[in-house]
């Protein structure tokens, strides 16, 4: 809420609001602010201080006027004004007081960048219940520092300063990787394993290394929004596969596969999450899972299995790549949702017949990646503290889920899919567009669920995250919005 201050005017606060979303990419381009009316009344004040507002982001360039429909943010290349700037004022002051009942809906506000700079710079001080990962808080463990300490004698940290670290990755943290991968049932020598930036560019290199520009690719629906963002920008053609409870719809994927055999446009690769699958929760079924193995044999497409969650997930849960062998997957994983985001460590287990082209992507992009965090991770995960701690979490995530889930059906409510891991797939009843960008006034990140549909469509859908939505104050909240927005529907 904007508040009088004798140093800062409202008018001068609101345009300061807006300017900061813009520049932040909150509001991406194209994307049509409030009308005066609608701003006024979220904000408590008159619609004249709204024009104000409003004429100080057009003198800025953040914004334009369009007749007779509003006000929409600029693309970063600057285009000619459609009109002089007294035609734009009189555009505010037609919109501050007429009430047009062909009122265009508000352009989406949330985009998959939009939930990547949350990370870093969330939009209020409080738990976001869009985030995609664990609070802070939850990660600080003192061993962390004991491990850093305990590989960077003077001689290690000098040998790891003044050299570069081994391509494929340290060695050391490989055979660990391996022996661990072992315990889950993947076979995977240390040889096949290639560590990386994150997962994130475990998932990037793949794609670079097996596909070119136009190529397609089976995509779950819904599914990681981040995912098809990075696929869009590397000029793939994306097919969504819906998901259910056990695995992707089959009979989808054999259809996309039989009407394309043979042809440029046949799948090239289908990427999954089999386990705590973002946003839905779901683990794969073994049935699903053999059937999926039989399409990409019969069929010559590649599989990307994103584990990224397995430090949450259940025991004993099916991966593709443990019934495959690695013979058509690629087993992609880090540790960043449960240890060290900024150490920025993953990895991926290859083929063996695909190790080379994989790290020569890798040398391309980054070279090697820093070996002393690589150790230490190693010394983690070989003295059982990583195991410690990822139990510790679960247990957490538990406690955490149940009464997030409480809140969430107290405040009206419904779950799309049955409460896991650390997301939940919530069911609103109204569009969560719409509702994302009033809640970004409350100062609350949400992450709509047309984020997760590789072609954006409204849905009444959102993603939670457990860990940071046990607060009573978010729910009342989001359900004042809410109501809000179902009063006018």
């Amino acid at each position: 809420m904007l508040l009088r201050t004798p140093t800062q005017s409202l008018t001068d606060q609101l345009a300061e609001r807006f300017a900061e979303r813009i520049r932040d990419k909150l509001l991406a381009p194209g994307s049509r602010l409030p009308s005066v009316r609608q701003c006024a009344a979220l904000h408590r004040v008159s619609p004249s201080t709204v024009v104000a507002a409003y004429d100080q982001l057009l003198a800025q360039g953040l914004v334009e006027a369009r007749p007779q429909r509003g006000f929409f943010v600029r693309h970063p290349v600057a285009r000619p004004a459609a009109a002089p700037q007294r035609k734009a004022r009189a555009a505010i002051e037609s919109e501050a007081f007429s009430d047009p009942a062909d009122a265009r809906r508000l352009n989406a506000p949330i985009s998959a960048a939009t939930l990547m700079r949350g990370m870093f710079h969330a939009a209020d001080a409080r738990p976001q219940p869009g985030m995609g990962v664990l609070p802070p808080d939850w990660l600080g463990a003192d061993f962390m520092a004991a491990a850093v300490r305990k590989v960077s004698t003077p001689a290690q940290l000098l040998d790891a300063t003044v050299r570069y670290g081994e391509p494929q990755g340290d060695a050391g943290l490989r055979r660990v990787l391996a022996a661990r991968l072992a315990s889950q049932g993947i076979d995977a020598d240390a040889a096949q394993i290639v560590t990386t930036v994150g997962a994130t560019q475990a998932l990037d290199i793949v794609s670079r290394t097996l596909l070119r520009p136009g190529d397609t690719v089976l995509v779950e629906e819904p599914g990681w929004s981040v995912e098809f963002a990075r696929l869009a920008s590397l000029g793939m053609r994306m097919l969504p596969v819906p998901r259910g409870p056990d695995g992707p719809d089959l009979a989808v994927m054999a259809r996309y596969c039989e009407a394309h055999a043979g042809t440029p446009q046949a799948p090239r690769l289908f990427v999954s999450v089999s386990v705590l699958h973002n946003p839905t929760g779901y683990c794969l079924s073994p049935a699903s899972a053999h059937r999926v193995l039989q399409l990409a044999q019969q069929h010559d497409f590649h599989i990307v299995e994103d584990d990224t969650y397995h430090h949450l997930a259940p025991e004993h849960a099916t991966r593709l790549a443990q019934l495959d062998g690695l013979r058509r997957t690629i087993y992609v994983s880090g540790f960043a949702k449960v240890l060290a985001p900024a150490w920025r460590v993953g990895f991926l287990a290859a083929p063996p017949e695909l190790v080379e082209r994989l790290l020569d992507t890798k040398l391309l992009a980054t070279l090697t990646t820093p070996s002393l965090l690589e150790r230490a991770l190693a010394h983690c995960i070989e003295h059982g503290q990583l195991r410690r701690h990822a139990e510790r979490l679960r247990i957490r995530l538990d406690a955490a889920r149940s009464r997030s889930a409480r809140l969430a059906l107290q405040h009206g409510c419904t779950f799309a899919a049955e409460p896991a891991g650390l997301f939940g797939w919530v069911d609103t009843d109204v569009d969560t567009d719409q509702l994302a960008l009033r809640m970004l006034d409350q100062g609350y990140l949400l992450a709509p669920g047309a984020l997760f549909h590789a072609s954006r469509q409204p849905s009444p859908l959102m993603r939670i995250n457990f860990a940071t939505t046990q607060d009573a104050a978010f729910w009342k909240t989001f359900e004042r919005v809410r109501s809000a927005l179902m009063a006018r529907a």
